[in-house]
């Protein structure tokens, strides 16, 4: 009896983006085939559901060989074992160094290590997510910052050249980095409203302006730790709000050299917003929040309530204010600015450099 076969050879490696992304997403064999079958492929392909298992186990044992690869992308480049074309091997590096927001967000802040590892089993059942697939990105995370942890210059340059990511999961990468290093509190209810990409946008604020590699991005501790001499500095802007001469003259006073008014908060704020009343009457108090977290910074557990701060001493009286974003914008930008027209306040360099940060995280986690 004769068997009549079709046999194509090649040398280029076959994988399926559809059962790369079923196997990433931890789904078993069977269920990946099962996947597939609702999606139509047995129709599209005219094979037989015993065909379609063979290929999905085909492909999961590839994808599991290249695993090792891909915890170290440069090799996946080198090595000789399987011929996958340049496009195929960075998408096979970006989707599995992808992460889901859902995830990302139950983990940041919190320590890289076994014991939040074991916690995984809870994330999984929160989020919907299988444990394989938490696991797979718990591991990445760790992964990324043993690695960069020591390496000297940009954070985001180093992620991108060892891991050889695209530039945003890049700088996604970098903030989970930074904020697993500083522990920053991510997790407390009222913090709940803010997404991961909230969070990443304030870490690139703070690696950009507020780490050792913002001064000199060849420093040791490169972009993951905060410029400990910048945080001592930040105690002299207490005289803001511990000077009532200075405090009175921020919110609006008359220069006394000149006779003519200063256009300071409160005199530059009239007539420009609705909640004008508001803000005058709570200029001192929500001076005071911003003063004196940017007082305290120098200590290591005010470091990780930064955000919770922002939101409970400013954030939170503005909301019940019923301020708008374009309010909080004009606020922000006229309390910076007038800070560098008070005679006696020398520290306009620190101040510039700290209050850039806040206005931009507090305009960008102020959701109104």
């Amino acid at each position: 009896m004769s068997v009549e076969l079709d046999v194509f050879v090649g040398n280029t490696t076959i994988m399926d983006k559809e059962v790369y992304q079923l196997w990433l997403n931890g789904y078993t064999v069977n269920d990946a085939v099962k996947v597939r079958i609702e999606g139509g492929v047995m129709e599209e392909c005219e094979a037989s559901a015993e065909v379609l298992l063979s290929d999905t186990m085909d492909q999961y044992r590839t994808f599991q060989m290249c695993e090792r690869l891909l915890h170290h992308p440069a090799k996946l480049a080198n090595q000789l074992l399987f011929q996958i074309p340049p496009d195929r091997q960075a998408m096979l590096i970006e989707r599995y160094y992808a992460f889901d927001d859902s995830f990302v967000r139950e983990v940041l802040g919190k320590k890289l290590s076994k014991g939040t590892k074991k916690d995984l089993d809870d994330v999984s059942t929160k989020t919907g997510i299988t444990l394989k697939s938490c696991r797979r990105q718990f591991d990445n995370f760790k992964r990324v910052f043993k690695v960069v942890e020591e390496l000297k210059g940009p954070l985001v340059e180093n992620i991108r050249q060892h891991f050889l990511l695209p530039d945003q999961l890049a700088r996604d990468y970098a903030a989970i980095v930074f904020f697993a290093n500083n522990r920053f509190e991510t997790g407390k209810k009222k913090l709940q409203y803010l997404t991961f990409q909230d969070f990443a946008f304030c870490a690139g604020q703070l690696i950009n302006n507020w780490t050792l590699g913002a001064v000199d991005n060849m420093m040791e501790d490169m972009d993951v730790d905060l410029d400990k001499e910048f945080l001592q500095d930040l105690k002299d802007l207490k005289i803001l709000i511990t000077d009532k001469d200075l405090l009175d003259q921020h919110k609006s006073r008359v220069n006394n050299e000149t006779s003519h008014p200063l256009s300071l908060v409160c005199n530059a704020l009239r007539g420009k917003t609705n909640v004008f009343n508001e803000m005058e009457a709570n200029f001192k108090n929500l001076s005071r929040g911003l003063v004196n977290i940017a007082a305290k910074l120098i200590n290591a557990k005010d470091v990780r309530d930064f955000f919770i701060d922002l939101v409970e001493k400013f954030i939170e009286p503005c909301r019940s204010d019923k301020w708008t974003s374009i309010d909080m914008n004009l606020y922000l930008t006229h309390y910076t600015n007038s800070a560098h027209i008070l005679d006696t306040f020398k520290h306009h360099a620190v101040w510039t450099r700290y209050m850039g940060v806040i206005k931009s995280c507090i305009l960008r986690m102020y959701h109104d």
